[in-house]
Protein backbone atom coordinates (compact mmCIF):
# COMPACT_ATOMS: atom_id res chain seq x y z
CA UNK A 1 0.00 0.00 0.00
CA UNK A 2 1.13 3.36 -0.62
CA UNK A 3 0.05 6.81 -0.63
CA UNK A 4 1.24 10.29 -2.07
CA UNK A 5 3.71 10.98 1.36
CA UNK A 6 4.39 7.24 1.84
CA UNK A 7 5.76 4.33 -0.05
CA UNK A 8 5.59 0.89 1.60
CA UNK A 9 8.51 -1.65 0.90
CA UNK A 10 7.45 -5.39 0.50
CA UNK A 11 8.86 -7.68 2.76
CA UNK A 12 9.20 -11.54 2.13
CA UNK A 13 10.89 -13.50 5.38
CA UNK A 14 13.63 -15.15 5.11
CA UNK A 15 14.62 -18.09 6.93
CA UNK A 16 17.18 -17.44 10.00
CA UNK A 17 18.03 -21.54 9.88
CA UNK A 18 20.59 -21.08 6.74
CA UNK A 19 22.81 -19.43 9.19
CA UNK A 20 23.65 -22.71 10.62
CA UNK A 21 26.15 -22.87 8.02
CA UNK A 22 28.11 -19.97 8.76
CA UNK A 23 27.59 -19.62 12.54
CA UNK A 24 29.06 -21.29 15.43
CA UNK A 25 26.96 -23.71 17.65
CA UNK A 26 26.62 -21.33 20.93
CA UNK A 27 25.59 -18.35 18.59
CA UNK A 28 22.49 -20.33 16.73
CA UNK A 29 21.49 -21.20 20.03
CA UNK A 30 21.15 -17.85 21.30
CA UNK A 31 19.59 -16.85 18.06
CA UNK A 32 16.81 -19.62 18.44
CA UNK A 33 16.31 -18.53 21.94
CA UNK A 34 15.97 -14.77 21.09
CA UNK A 35 13.09 -15.79 18.13
CA UNK A 36 10.98 -17.82 21.11
CA UNK A 37 11.13 -14.96 23.72
CA UNK A 38 10.17 -12.64 20.07
CA UNK A 39 7.17 -14.70 18.87
CA UNK A 40 5.48 -14.32 22.42
CA UNK A 41 6.23 -10.99 23.07
CA UNK A 42 5.10 -9.19 19.49
CA UNK A 43 2.07 -11.56 19.01
CA UNK A 44 -0.57 -8.47 17.51
CA UNK A 45 1.77 -5.67 17.88
CA UNK A 46 3.43 -3.93 14.29
CA UNK A 47 6.80 -2.81 14.08
CA UNK A 48 7.00 -0.07 11.41
CA UNK A 49 10.27 1.39 10.12
CA UNK A 50 10.20 4.58 8.36
CA UNK A 51 13.44 5.69 6.22
CA UNK A 52 14.25 8.19 3.73
CA UNK A 53 14.72 6.13 0.94
CA UNK A 54 14.51 1.74 0.02
CA UNK A 55 18.07 1.23 -2.37
CA UNK A 56 21.03 2.49 -1.83
CA UNK A 57 23.60 2.89 1.40
CA UNK A 58 23.76 1.14 3.73
CA UNK A 59 20.84 1.87 6.03
CA UNK A 60 18.45 0.53 2.81
CA UNK A 61 20.42 -2.36 2.76
CA UNK A 62 20.66 -3.58 6.49
CA UNK A 63 16.88 -3.01 6.42
CA UNK A 64 16.03 -5.27 3.71
CA UNK A 65 17.47 -8.03 5.57
CA UNK A 66 16.94 -7.75 9.10
CA UNK A 67 13.32 -6.75 8.14
CA UNK A 68 12.78 -9.77 6.70
CA UNK A 69 14.43 -12.22 9.17
CA UNK A 70 12.58 -10.47 12.09
CA UNK A 71 9.50 -11.85 9.98
CA UNK A 72 10.92 -15.49 10.25
CA UNK A 73 11.16 -14.90 13.93
CA UNK A 74 7.91 -14.12 14.14
CA UNK A 75 7.90 -10.21 14.15
CA UNK A 76 4.99 -8.09 12.01
CA UNK A 77 7.56 -5.99 10.84
CA UNK A 78 6.58 -3.40 7.80
CA UNK A 79 8.71 -0.59 6.14
CA UNK A 80 7.70 2.65 4.87
CA UNK A 81 9.95 5.36 2.84
CA UNK A 82 8.56 9.12 2.96
CA UNK A 83 8.33 10.70 0.01
CA UNK A 84 9.15 14.37 -0.27
CA UNK A 85 10.53 17.40 -2.67
CA UNK A 86 13.90 17.38 -3.84
CA UNK A 87 14.20 20.81 -1.81
CA UNK A 88 14.01 18.42 1.54
CA UNK A 89 16.85 15.98 0.59
CA UNK A 90 18.84 18.90 0.11
CA UNK A 91 18.30 20.17 3.45
CA UNK A 92 18.74 16.47 5.34
CA UNK A 93 22.05 15.89 3.31
CA UNK A 94 23.30 19.31 4.43
CA UNK A 95 22.61 17.86 8.06
CA UNK A 96 23.49 14.59 7.55
CA UNK A 97 26.73 16.49 6.55
CA UNK A 98 26.72 18.57 9.81
CA UNK A 99 26.48 15.65 12.04
CA UNK A 100 29.92 13.96 10.30
CA UNK A 101 31.38 17.91 11.30
CA UNK A 102 31.20 19.51 7.85
CA UNK A 103 29.74 22.79 6.68
CA UNK A 104 25.81 23.40 5.20
CA UNK A 105 22.39 25.09 6.28
CA UNK A 106 19.59 23.38 8.32
CA UNK A 107 16.50 24.61 7.05
CA UNK A 108 13.75 23.98 9.80
CA UNK A 109 10.55 25.18 7.98
CA UNK A 110 11.71 23.25 4.89
CA UNK A 111 12.14 20.30 7.03
CA UNK A 112 8.88 20.48 8.82
CA UNK A 113 7.01 20.94 6.08
CA UNK A 114 8.05 18.61 4.05
CA UNK A 115 7.49 15.49 6.47
CA UNK A 116 3.78 16.91 7.77
CA UNK A 117 2.26 14.84 5.03
CA UNK A 118 4.01 11.75 5.93
CA UNK A 119 3.37 12.18 9.21
CA UNK A 120 -0.41 12.37 8.81
CA UNK A 121 -0.22 9.36 6.02
CA UNK A 122 1.62 7.24 8.91
CA UNK A 123 -0.81 8.06 11.58
CA UNK A 124 -3.73 6.46 9.23
CA UNK A 125 -1.29 3.54 8.89
CA UNK A 126 -0.12 2.83 12.31
CA UNK A 127 -2.10 1.00 15.28
CA UNK A 128 -2.19 2.21 18.75
CA UNK A 129 -0.24 -0.59 20.26
CA UNK A 130 2.43 -0.44 17.25
CA UNK A 131 5.85 0.56 17.25
CA UNK A 132 7.92 2.74 14.98
CA UNK A 133 11.36 3.06 14.49
CA UNK A 134 12.60 6.12 12.44
CA UNK A 135 15.70 5.90 10.49
CA UNK A 136 18.54 8.84 10.39
CA UNK A 137 17.48 12.39 10.37
CA UNK A 138 15.25 12.56 7.65
CA UNK A 139 12.89 11.22 9.59
CA UNK A 140 13.66 12.10 12.82
CA UNK A 141 10.45 15.76 12.97
CA UNK A 142 8.22 12.48 12.73
CA UNK A 143 8.67 11.43 16.32
CA UNK A 144 6.47 13.80 17.77
CA UNK A 145 3.30 13.49 16.11
CA UNK A 146 3.57 10.06 16.40
CA UNK A 147 3.98 10.26 20.03
CA UNK A 148 1.09 12.22 20.08
CA UNK A 149 -0.97 9.94 18.18
CA UNK A 150 -0.05 7.23 21.70
CA UNK A 151 2.68 5.20 19.71
CA UNK A 152 6.08 3.89 21.14
CA UNK A 153 8.73 5.41 18.89
CA UNK A 154 12.39 4.34 18.47
CA UNK A 155 15.04 6.82 16.66
CA UNK A 156 17.90 5.23 15.15
CA UNK A 157 20.58 7.43 13.99
CA UNK A 158 23.08 5.59 12.07
CA UNK A 159 25.31 8.62 11.38
CA UNK A 160 28.07 10.35 13.99
CA UNK A 161 31.10 11.45 15.39
CA UNK A 162 33.57 10.78 17.93
CA UNK A 163 35.05 14.17 18.75
CA UNK A 164 31.99 16.80 17.62
CA UNK A 165 32.54 20.13 17.00
CA UNK A 166 30.68 23.29 16.59
CA UNK A 167 28.40 22.24 13.73
CA UNK A 168 27.68 19.24 15.25
CA UNK A 169 26.13 20.64 18.07
CA UNK A 170 24.32 23.01 16.32
CA UNK A 171 22.74 20.26 14.48
CA UNK A 172 22.03 18.07 17.79
CA UNK A 173 20.34 21.31 18.85
CA UNK A 174 18.31 21.53 15.53
CA UNK A 175 17.19 17.79 15.44
CA UNK A 176 16.87 17.78 19.74
CA UNK A 177 13.62 19.10 20.34
CA UNK A 178 12.32 15.95 17.78
CA UNK A 179 14.62 13.05 19.10
CA UNK A 180 13.32 13.68 22.51
CA UNK A 181 10.31 13.15 21.90
CA UNK A 182 11.56 9.29 21.21
CA UNK A 183 11.67 6.66 23.71
CA UNK A 184 14.60 5.32 22.93
CA UNK A 185 17.65 6.36 20.33
CA UNK A 186 19.91 4.53 19.27
CA UNK A 187 23.44 4.65 17.57
CA UNK A 188 26.41 2.98 16.13
CA UNK A 189 29.04 3.05 18.47
CA UNK A 190 29.00 4.64 21.99
CA UNK A 191 30.86 8.12 21.15
CA UNK A 192 28.22 9.12 18.93
CA UNK A 193 26.02 9.48 21.80
CA UNK A 194 24.65 12.85 22.59
CA UNK A 195 25.73 13.81 25.72
CA UNK A 196 22.78 15.24 27.52
CA UNK A 197 20.65 12.37 26.12
CA UNK A 198 19.17 10.15 29.13
CA UNK A 199 21.11 6.71 29.19
CA UNK A 200 18.08 5.09 30.49
CA UNK A 201 16.43 5.45 27.01
CA UNK A 202 19.98 5.57 24.86
CA UNK A 203 21.05 1.52 23.48
CA UNK A 204 23.96 1.10 20.88
CA UNK A 205 23.50 -1.35 18.10
CA UNK A 206 26.49 -2.12 15.63
CA UNK A 207 25.31 -2.73 11.70
CA UNK A 208 25.78 -6.15 9.96
CA UNK A 209 25.39 -7.43 6.89
CA UNK A 210 23.72 -10.56 5.62
CA UNK A 211 25.72 -13.54 4.57
CA UNK A 212 23.29 -14.49 2.41
CA UNK A 213 22.08 -11.58 0.31
CA UNK A 214 23.74 -11.46 -3.54
CA UNK A 215 26.11 -8.68 -2.13
CA UNK A 216 27.46 -10.78 0.53
CA UNK A 217 26.86 -14.92 -0.55
CA UNK A 218 29.43 -17.08 -1.92
CA UNK A 219 30.53 -16.89 -5.37
CA UNK A 220 33.29 -19.51 -6.88
CA UNK A 221 36.09 -17.97 -9.05
CA UNK A 222 34.01 -19.11 -12.56
CA UNK A 223 31.08 -16.55 -11.17
CA UNK A 224 33.14 -13.75 -9.78
CA UNK A 225 34.48 -13.59 -13.47
CA UNK A 226 31.70 -14.19 -15.64
CA UNK A 227 29.74 -11.39 -13.49
CA UNK A 228 32.84 -8.87 -14.01
CA UNK A 229 33.24 -9.37 -18.05
CA UNK A 230 29.24 -9.77 -18.44
CA UNK A 231 28.55 -6.52 -16.22
CA UNK A 232 32.23 -4.85 -18.46
CA UNK A 233 34.31 -4.92 -15.44
CA UNK A 234 36.71 -6.63 -16.89
CA UNK A 235 38.08 -7.55 -20.63
CA UNK A 236 36.79 -10.60 -22.80
CA UNK A 237 34.07 -12.57 -23.07
CA UNK A 238 31.89 -13.79 -20.16
CA UNK A 239 33.62 -17.86 -20.52
CA UNK A 240 29.68 -18.65 -18.82
CA UNK A 241 26.90 -17.58 -17.31
CA UNK A 242 26.95 -15.05 -14.63
CA UNK A 243 24.81 -16.33 -11.77
CA UNK A 244 23.94 -15.38 -8.60
CA UNK A 245 21.33 -16.23 -5.88
CA UNK A 246 18.59 -13.80 -5.41
CA UNK A 247 17.30 -13.17 -1.53
CA UNK A 248 14.46 -15.47 -2.42
CA UNK A 249 16.81 -18.46 -3.03
CA UNK A 250 15.75 -18.53 -7.13
CA UNK A 251 18.93 -18.46 -9.17
CA UNK A 252 19.28 -15.57 -11.66
CA UNK A 253 22.26 -13.63 -14.14
CA UNK A 254 23.78 -10.44 -14.11
CA UNK A 255 22.58 -8.51 -17.52
CA UNK A 256 23.51 -4.90 -17.34
CA UNK A 257 26.59 -3.52 -17.77
CA UNK A 258 28.00 -0.66 -15.48
CA UNK A 259 29.10 2.64 -17.06
CA UNK A 260 32.83 3.08 -17.16
CA UNK A 261 35.29 5.52 -17.54
CA UNK A 262 38.54 4.37 -18.67
CA UNK A 263 41.07 4.78 -21.07
CA UNK A 264 41.71 0.77 -21.63
CA UNK A 265 39.76 -2.15 -19.87
CA UNK A 266 40.86 -4.08 -16.77
CA UNK A 267 42.40 -7.14 -17.53
CA UNK A 268 42.46 -10.68 -15.50
CA UNK A 269 45.82 -11.15 -15.16
CA UNK A 270 45.83 -7.68 -13.51
CA UNK A 271 45.48 -7.18 -9.53
CA UNK A 272 43.35 -3.89 -8.65
CA UNK A 273 43.09 -1.92 -5.47
CA UNK A 274 38.93 -1.11 -5.29
CA UNK A 275 37.14 1.36 -3.39
CA UNK A 276 33.22 1.03 -3.80
CA UNK A 277 30.78 3.32 -1.91
CA UNK A 278 28.20 5.83 -2.71
CA UNK A 279 29.58 8.93 -4.53
CA UNK A 280 29.82 11.24 -1.25
CA UNK A 281 32.54 13.63 -0.97
CA UNK A 282 32.85 12.03 3.07
CA UNK A 283 33.77 8.64 1.00
CA UNK A 284 37.00 10.76 -0.43
CA UNK A 285 37.14 8.90 -3.98
CA UNK A 286 39.23 11.98 -5.08
CA UNK A 287 41.48 11.23 -2.39
CA UNK A 288 41.68 8.06 -3.21
CA UNK A 289 42.55 8.28 -6.86
CA UNK A 290 45.74 10.80 -6.10
CA UNK A 291 46.70 8.77 -3.24
CA UNK A 292 47.11 5.71 -5.90
CA UNK A 293 48.22 7.90 -8.84
CA UNK A 294 51.43 9.59 -6.44
CA UNK A 295 51.89 6.90 -4.12
CA UNK A 296 51.15 3.45 -5.18
CA UNK A 297 50.84 3.36 -8.72
CA UNK A 298 55.09 4.18 -8.92
CA UNK A 299 56.20 1.44 -7.38
CA UNK A 300 53.93 -1.66 -8.88
CA UNK A 301 51.96 -2.57 -11.91
CA UNK A 302 48.64 -2.83 -9.90
CA UNK A 303 45.15 -0.56 -11.66
CA UNK A 304 42.57 1.30 -9.40
CA UNK A 305 38.97 0.63 -9.43
CA UNK A 306 36.45 3.42 -8.04
CA UNK A 307 33.00 2.20 -8.26
CA UNK A 308 29.90 3.28 -6.79
CA UNK A 309 26.07 3.35 -7.56
CA UNK A 310 24.39 4.73 -10.71
CA UNK A 311 23.73 8.73 -9.18
CA UNK A 312 19.98 8.95 -10.42
CA UNK A 313 19.49 5.55 -8.63
CA UNK A 314 19.24 7.21 -4.97
CA UNK A 315 16.70 9.16 -4.21
CA UNK A 316 18.17 10.79 -0.76
CA UNK A 317 21.50 12.45 -2.06
CA UNK A 318 21.45 14.92 -4.61
CA UNK A 319 25.01 15.53 -3.93
CA UNK A 320 26.05 12.14 -6.20
CA UNK A 321 26.21 13.55 -9.52
CA UNK A 322 28.66 17.08 -8.57
CA UNK A 323 30.84 14.42 -6.53
CA UNK A 324 31.13 11.90 -9.26
CA UNK A 325 31.94 14.94 -11.68
CA UNK A 326 34.67 15.75 -9.59
CA UNK A 327 36.01 12.30 -9.27
CA UNK A 328 36.05 12.15 -13.35
CA UNK A 329 37.91 15.55 -12.88
CA UNK A 330 40.79 14.54 -11.09
CA UNK A 331 41.19 11.26 -13.31
CA UNK A 332 41.27 13.62 -16.32
CA UNK A 333 44.07 15.51 -14.71
CA UNK A 334 46.24 12.49 -14.40
CA UNK A 335 49.36 11.58 -16.83
CA UNK A 336 48.30 9.03 -19.75
CA UNK A 337 50.49 6.52 -18.06
CA UNK A 338 48.90 6.62 -14.71
CA UNK A 339 45.54 7.22 -15.89
CA UNK A 340 45.02 4.27 -18.31
CA UNK A 341 45.38 2.36 -14.76
CA UNK A 342 42.74 4.43 -13.30
CA UNK A 343 39.20 2.66 -13.38
CA UNK A 344 36.16 4.90 -12.42
CA UNK A 345 32.76 2.27 -12.29
CA UNK A 346 29.14 3.30 -12.29
CA UNK A 347 27.61 0.20 -11.58
CA UNK A 348 23.53 -0.41 -12.58
CA UNK A 349 20.90 0.13 -9.94
CA UNK A 350 18.08 -0.96 -11.98
CA UNK A 351 18.12 -4.26 -9.96
CA UNK A 352 19.49 -3.41 -6.70
CA UNK A 353 20.24 -7.81 -6.13
CA UNK A 354 21.99 -7.56 -9.52
CA UNK A 355 24.10 -4.66 -8.60
CA UNK A 356 25.00 -6.39 -5.12
CA UNK A 357 26.47 -9.22 -7.05
CA UNK A 358 28.25 -7.11 -9.00
CA UNK A 359 29.69 -5.50 -5.76
CA UNK A 360 30.22 -8.99 -4.53
CA UNK A 361 32.41 -10.31 -7.04
CA UNK A 362 34.30 -6.90 -7.62
CA UNK A 363 35.53 -7.05 -3.73
CA UNK A 364 35.87 -11.03 -4.24
CA UNK A 365 38.46 -10.14 -6.93
CA UNK A 366 40.20 -7.33 -5.83
CA UNK A 367 43.45 -7.51 -4.48
CA UNK A 368 43.25 -4.78 -1.32
CA UNK A 369 40.01 -3.14 -0.88
CA UNK A 370 40.30 0.56 0.48
CA UNK A 371 37.73 2.70 2.51
CA UNK A 372 39.55 5.85 2.89
CA UNK A 373 36.39 8.26 4.19
CA UNK A 374 37.24 11.22 5.97
CA UNK A 375 33.71 10.41 8.06
CA UNK A 376 31.87 7.76 8.71
CA UNK A 377 28.89 6.68 10.86
CA UNK A 378 29.44 2.85 10.38
CA UNK A 379 31.37 1.60 6.94
CA UNK A 380 29.35 -1.60 5.81
CA UNK A 381 31.35 -1.71 2.74
CA UNK A 382 34.60 -2.57 5.35
CA UNK A 383 32.33 -5.54 6.88
CA UNK A 384 31.81 -6.50 3.30
CA UNK A 385 35.32 -7.18 2.07
CA UNK A 386 36.21 -8.98 5.53
CA UNK A 387 33.71 -11.38 5.10
CA UNK A 388 34.92 -12.39 1.47
CA UNK A 389 38.69 -12.21 3.04
CA UNK A 390 39.72 -9.14 1.21
CA UNK A 391 42.38 -7.22 2.78
CA UNK A 392 41.39 -3.82 4.23
CA UNK A 393 43.11 -0.78 4.58
CA UNK A 394 40.52 2.23 5.84
CA UNK A 395 40.56 5.04 7.92
CA UNK A 396 40.18 5.33 11.66
CA UNK A 397 36.97 6.58 11.77
CA UNK A 398 33.64 5.96 13.00
CA UNK A 399 32.58 2.44 13.31
CA UNK A 400 35.51 1.69 10.81
CA UNK A 401 37.83 1.13 14.05
CA UNK A 402 35.33 -1.02 15.53
CA UNK A 403 36.05 -3.20 12.70
CA UNK A 404 39.04 -3.40 11.97
CA UNK A 405 41.86 -4.55 14.68
CA UNK A 406 44.45 -2.64 13.26
CA UNK A 407 47.56 -4.66 12.08
CA UNK A 408 45.27 -7.97 13.08
CA UNK A 409 42.63 -8.17 10.94
CA UNK A 410 43.00 -5.10 8.33
CA UNK A 411 45.44 -1.53 8.54
CA UNK A 412 43.84 1.69 9.52
CA UNK A 413 44.93 5.21 8.55
CA UNK A 414 45.38 7.24 11.44
CA UNK A 415 44.79 10.57 8.85
CA UNK A 416 42.48 9.56 5.74
CA UNK A 417 44.03 12.76 4.53
CA UNK A 418 47.31 11.69 4.59
CA UNK A 419 48.00 10.28 0.59
CA UNK A 420 51.36 8.97 1.55
CA UNK A 421 50.79 6.93 4.24
CA UNK A 422 47.45 5.48 2.47
CA UNK A 423 49.26 4.76 -0.57
CA UNK A 424 52.53 2.75 1.63
CA UNK A 425 49.86 0.70 3.28
CA UNK A 426 48.13 -0.73 0.01
CA UNK A 427 51.75 -0.67 -1.63
CA UNK A 428 52.83 -3.03 1.33
CA UNK A 429 49.97 -5.21 1.21
CA UNK A 430 50.77 -5.71 -2.38
CA UNK A 431 54.07 -6.69 -1.92
CA UNK A 432 53.57 -9.05 1.40
CA UNK A 433 50.99 -11.73 0.14
CA UNK A 434 51.08 -13.53 2.78
CA UNK A 435 51.05 -10.50 5.46
CA UNK A 436 47.69 -9.44 3.14
CA UNK A 437 46.28 -13.31 3.50
CA UNK A 438 46.94 -13.60 7.14
CA UNK A 439 45.29 -9.92 7.90
CA UNK A 440 41.88 -11.20 5.33
CA UNK A 441 41.78 -14.77 7.50
CA UNK A 442 41.34 -12.72 10.72
CA UNK A 443 39.29 -10.41 9.04
CA UNK A 444 36.31 -12.74 7.85
CA UNK A 445 36.55 -14.27 11.40
CA UNK A 446 35.98 -11.35 13.22
CA UNK A 447 32.61 -10.80 10.82
CA UNK A 448 31.50 -14.11 11.87
CA UNK A 449 31.84 -13.45 15.59
CA UNK A 450 30.77 -9.36 15.45
CA UNK A 451 28.94 -7.67 12.39
CA UNK A 452 26.32 -10.95 11.20
CA UNK A 453 22.07 -10.02 11.00
CA UNK A 454 21.45 -12.02 13.60
CA UNK A 455 23.56 -10.89 16.34
CA UNK A 456 21.97 -7.07 15.09
CA UNK A 457 18.52 -8.62 15.22
CA UNK A 458 19.34 -10.01 18.66
CA UNK A 459 19.77 -6.45 19.53
CA UNK A 460 16.90 -5.30 18.05
CA UNK A 461 14.69 -7.77 19.36
CA UNK A 462 16.24 -7.09 23.13
CA UNK A 463 15.57 -3.39 22.48
CA UNK A 464 12.14 -3.59 21.53
CA UNK A 465 10.75 -6.22 24.06
CA UNK A 466 12.41 -3.01 26.68
CA UNK A 467 10.32 -0.27 25.16
CA UNK A 468 7.18 -2.65 24.63
CA UNK A 469 6.99 -3.26 28.55
CA UNK A 470 7.95 0.11 29.36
Amino acid sequence: MGTNALTAVAISPMPLDRYAAVLHTEQLAEIQAGVARARAAFAGRVVWNVSSTAHGGGVAEMLTTLLAYARDAGVDARWQVINAAPEFFEVTKRIHNRLHGFAGDAERTTYESALGASAEALEAEVGPDDIVILHDPQTAGLAPALKAHGNSVIWRCHVGVDQPNDLVRETWSFLERYVRAADACVFSRSTFVWSDLDAAHVAVITPSLDAFDPKNQALDGAAVAAILRTSGLRAGDAGGPATYRRRDGSSAVVARRASIVEDQSLRADVPYVLQVSRWDALKDHAGVVSGFAEHVAPVCDAHLVCAGPAVEGIGDDPEGALVLREVIDVRDRLAASVRERVHLAVLPMDDPQENGAIVNALQRAAAVVAQKSIAEGFGLTVAEAMWKARPVVASRVGGIQDQIDDGRCGVLLDDPRDLGAFGAAVSRLLDRPDEAQALASAAQERVRERFLAPRSLLDYLRLLGAVARA
